[in-house]
């Protein structure tokens, strides 16, 4: 596996080794200790989650305040681009963004540490999204920052306006409003 630390250094690509012939392919999709050695972390994961959408759905940004998740996403039919925003106030980068194509063709995924606001946008006709979670789904905890906050500027590309949310999502909050972490 290749790990790759994006511009925010905590949010890590990672490009699994794929072995593929004319019968198709294989590829370990999760190791917890090659992950752990990828990331310098040792998150445990206690939850996998499956989503399918459409183009030009928009998720997110959805984060937990208590019981913060990690997420290790990635895709397996269709392609999406995206994002990590840190919500961390005492972070270098705070209020940054960093985002990745995650496509079933290069099998990317890409780890999302606690303490990030997280979202997707499909850009194929749809997408089945997995996902990993280092803590449990808590309703009670979740919190959602809106996607086109422009104190953010995140460029969503192959973005149809406006993109297709849910009433959660329609009405995240700015940062500036949002409950963050310390």
């Amino acid at each position: 596996m290749k790990a790759t630390r994006l511009s925010i250094p905590e949010v890590v690509l990672i490009e699994p080794k794929v072995f593929g012939d004319a019968r198709g392919f294989f590829f370990e999709s999760f190791n917890q200790k090659a992950f752990n050695e990828a990331t310098g972390t040792n998150h445990q994961f206690v939850q996998d989650n499956h989503s399918r959408s459409s183009r030009g759905v928009l998720r997110g940004l959805h984060y937990q305040i208590q019981q913060p998740q990690g997420k290790l996403v990635r895709v397996a039919r269709g392609a999406v681009f995206d994002v990590a925003v840190d919500i961390r106030r005492s972070s270098p980068t705070f209020g940054q963004w960093v985002g990745a194509e995650l496509t079933e063709d290069n099998q990317h995924q890409l780890w999302v540490p606690p303490g990030f606001a997280h979202g997707f946008v499909v850009l194929s006709e749809s997408a089945d999204f997995l996902y990993k979670t280092t803590d449990y789904y808590a309703p009670q905890h979740e919190r959602c920052i809106v996607w086109n906050d422009p104190s953010l500027g995140i460029e969503w590309p192959g973005l149809a306006l406006p993109p297709a949310l849910s009433g959660k999502d329609a009405a995240g909050l700015s940062l500036q409003l949002a409950e963050l972490f310390a």
